[in-house]
């Protein structure tokens, strides 16, 4: 009996070995970042959020770069938006999963940070920061997503 069940097992391993098959790399659900090669969460081609004070939303630009637009916290997305920011980068932070969208506009760097992992359950999703040309931070705000 117990020579049937070893038997049975070794069969199936055998049989299991031989049909797997490994899945390439794009195929898999992540995407990676273009100078780390490192795979981290699924980054969707459209995000909106909500800060207190502003509407931003960020979209995958064909050319691989992002594309930041920016309205008041009370206009609607269908007006024109107050802010248009080009060629932005997707950076990873760690190996976590957190990441940010960078954008350069006139001495003024927009960050807008995905809070995967943080050290606290109530934080925000995202978090908008915008410093000037000398690295001081003008604008800290969390934000909430409106439309993924």
């Amino acid at each position: 009996m117990i020579k049937k069940i070893v038997l049975g097992a070794f069969c199936i391993t055998q049989f299991s070995l031989a049909y797997a098959t490994e899945k390439p790399s794009s195929t898999l659900n992540t995407y990676r970042a273009s100078y780390e090669g490192q795979p981290f969460q699924k980054v969707p081609k459209t995000v909106i959020i909500k800060t207190k004070k502003f509407k931003i939303r960020i979209d995958k630009q064909p050319n691989g770069k992002y594309l930041y637009q920016a309205w008041a916290s009370t206009a609607k997305l269908t007006s024109k938006p107050s802010m248009i920011i080009t060629d932005g980068e997707l950076i990873p932070d760690g190996s976590g999963g957190n990441y940010y969208f960078n954008f350069v506009n006139e001495g003024h760097t927009y960050q807008v940070w995905r809070n995967y992992l943080t050290d606290s359950a109530s934080k925000a999703p995202y978090t908008l920061t915008v410093t000037d040309e000398n690295d001081h931070e003008i604008v800290r705000q969390d934000g909430q997503v409106v439309k993924n």
